[in-house]
């Protein structure tokens, strides 16, 4: 099972579990017609889960089997978890290809992967909200940007009669005695059997599971008795904090709120910054010194950038950490030690700025900067005899993992560092480096992930795209930068340049650089086409290439976007962007919770018009 089918599986898992008795999308659906189906029948089948559900059991086991439609094929998982007290729970989760284990005591935490034989265990007294404690988890559990935080209330009170009096006014209940079957609207329904402590769950026709309350309460094991496995030592407020963050950021992602889905348009000014929405993008300025720009940055999206940061550490985190039975920030701490002799001050400067303004330990912040490192893209340079008016149109697709939820911070940058060249960066909050960019040099720049992930002794992709859009005026400049510092890990690039129209494909690796120029054959790309460089993989890069033959010579704007579109963009599509560097414009799509970038609506900016609004001088000379 891939890394985004394991996230999805796991995310549909804790909403089964954890709000078992809110049909997904009723909250967008709620009309307050239903049909009131005898409240007070309902209220007697859903009373032993709700008591559970809202902690009012004190102590209880619960087992489930659920199987959840990913990938086109129906995945099934068997799940039990024993509430001992207010402070100890066991948790297990068995797939065929992966299965975790959590016993939590008052000072003891576990965190077991039985598939890798290793467990992670740390021990201490822990306090504030980012912990496991099971009394009052529920509501650690339930962000605000769930949907679920709207019903939380009611839920966690526990009163069934109350309960089933909210469910029955707002969605339409129907009850079949002779099953004692539950149907809410026509995608969630509840099937109560041996005293109601047995539930058969259905939700959408794909995804089921069957609920057992038992009697017995098995006795507690010891917290570390794992023979045979490898014992890794952790700090238990790094474990817990994980697994927290890590399913509390899972349930907005599933099941985001109106707050995700239709984000308040609120401008926003601090020194040094500000926040626009333009068209239903959210566009930062930043102007001043690394250290001023940082802090701004912080300030002006500090929501925004706690979701990506719980999104990357510990939600991708904790499906990474059950796929490779290695702990992610460990990970990703030691590639950032390795990183970080290549990554230049002023840009370290700015990442403690902008810790400091998060209220974030720095390494938090630096590990965050060096995730980009495993993004995968394709893109395209079209010019010449290949557009309408042989202007230069520069295409980037960045497809990756939508599933962790980093649009819900997608952010549009404009940045002028004192001294340096003003630029967009078209990326998420909380990212200091860049993966698409454009400078007022009318420099482009794009990039597609490839192989050698691991290899990170140089300067990481998104620092070299971040300078380049910075230092660099010319394409020739941009090529050097690539040549004459070390590079990590393998990728692929479109460098593009709309003063010259000119534009270079990059194959890059710690060993190897190689630059296609237009037109050139390459044994990964396919036979050259004039004034165009074409990069993708597999089926992509035929689609494209077609579709860039099938226009070549008509191609402009529309026709651009057009090229973008799936299944050139993958499923996966974060963001799309078409640079017209020559005019210093650029457009923008990005991925709602719901579709992919590529099928939804381009925002159109201008670099320069951006950079002049801000108040101090901006467009590089």
């Amino acid at each position: 099972m891939n890394r985004a089918s394991l996230f999805r599986f796991m995310s549909v898992f804790v909403v089964v579990l954890s709000a078992a008795i809110i049909a997904p999308g009723t909250a967008a659906q709620a009309q307050g017609s239903g049909k009131a189906s005898n409240p007070e029948n309902l209220s007697e089948s859903i009373g032993p889960l709700l008591s559970i559900l809202s902690g009012n059991s004190e102590t209880f086991a619960i087992t489930a089997g659920i199987d959840v439609q990913i990938d086109d094929r129906i995945q099934h998982v068997d799940a039990r978890l024993v509430r001992f007290d207010s402070e100890s729970f066991d948790l297990q989760l068995t797939h065929s290809d992966y299965s975790l284990q959590i016993r939590r005591r008052a000072n003891e935490t576990a965190f077991a992967l039985p598939h890798h034989k290793v467990v992670f265990t740390g021990a201490g007294k822990l306090v504030g909200d980012d912990q496991l404690a099971p009394g009052g988890m529920a509501a650690r559990l339930i962000g605000s940007g769930s949907v679920v935080a709207l019903y939380a209330p009611v839920i966690l009170g526990g009163d069934p009669a109350v309960v089933s009096q909210v469910l029955t006014n707002l969605i339409d209940t129907e009850f079949d005695s002779s099953q004692n079957r539950w149907q809410f609207d026509d995608d969630f329904s509840m099937q109560f059997s041996n005293q109601n402590r047995n539930v058969a769950i259905q939700v959408d026709g794909e995804h089921s599971a069957v609920v057992k309350i038992e009697t017995n309460l098995p006795a507690m094991s010891d917290v570390n008795d794992w023979p045979g496995y490898q014992m890794v030592s952790l700090e238990r407020k790094e474990i817990e904090r994980t697994l927290a963050r890590g399913v509390r950021r899972a349930m907005e992602i599933l099941l985001p709120s109106r707050q995700l889905t239709n984000p308040p348009e609120q401008n926003k000014t601090v020194e040094h910054g500000e926040l626009r929405w333009q068209d239903g993008q959210r566009v930062v300025l930043l102007h001043g010194t690394p250290e001023e720009v940082g802090f701004a940055h912080g300030q002006l999206l500090n929501k925004e950038a706690q979701r990506c940061i719980d999104s990357v550490l510990y939600t991708f985190g904790t499906v990474n950490t059950i796929r490779n039975g290695t702990w992610f920030r460990n990970d990703l701490d030691q590639a950032y030690q390795r990183l970080a002799p290549f990554i230049p001050e002023d840009h370290q400067a700015e990442t403690f700025a902008f810790a400091k303004a998060m209220e974030l330990e720095p390494e938090t912040a630096q590990a965050i900067n060096v995730f980009p490192e495993l993004f995968h893209c394709s893109g395209f340079a079209l010019f010449g005899k290949a557009t309408v008016d042989g202007k230069l149109l520069h295409g980037r697709v960045l497809d990756y993992m939508t599933t962790i939820g980093l649009q819900d911070s997608a952010t549009t940058f404009i940045v002028s560092i004192d001294g340096k060249h003003g630029f967009a960066n078209v990326g998420y909050a909380g990212f200091i480096g860049s993966v698409s960019g454009m400078n007022d040099q009318s420099i482009s720049l794009g990039e597609m992930g490839g192989h050698g992930e691991g290899q990170w002794d140089g300067v990481p992709m998104a620092t070299l795209m971040r300078r380049a859009l910075e230092e660099c005026s010319t394409l020739q400049e941009v090529q050097q930068l690539w040549e004459t510092n070390p590079r990590t890990c393998e990728y692929y690039y479109v460098f593009a340049d709309g003063k010259t129209n000119e534009a270079v494909g990059v194959m890059a690796t710690p060993d190897l650089l190689k630059f296609v120029q237009p037109g050139e054959a390459h044994e990964l790309l396919g036979e050259g086409i004039e004034d165009a460089v074409v990069l993708s993989a597999g089926g992509r890069l035929k689609t494209l290439r077609q579709r860039v033959q099938e226009k070549y010579g008509k191609v402009d704007v529309d026709v651009a976007k057009w090229l973008m579109s799936r299944p050139v963009a993958m499923s996966s599509n974060l963001h799309n962007v078409l640079f017209v560097p020559q005019d210093l414009i650029f457009y923008v799509a990005n991925a709602s919770h719901s579709e992919p970038a590529a099928n939804r609506p381009y925002v159109k900016m201008d670099l320069e018009a951006l950079l002049k609004s801000m108040p101090s001088p901006t467009l590089s000379p």
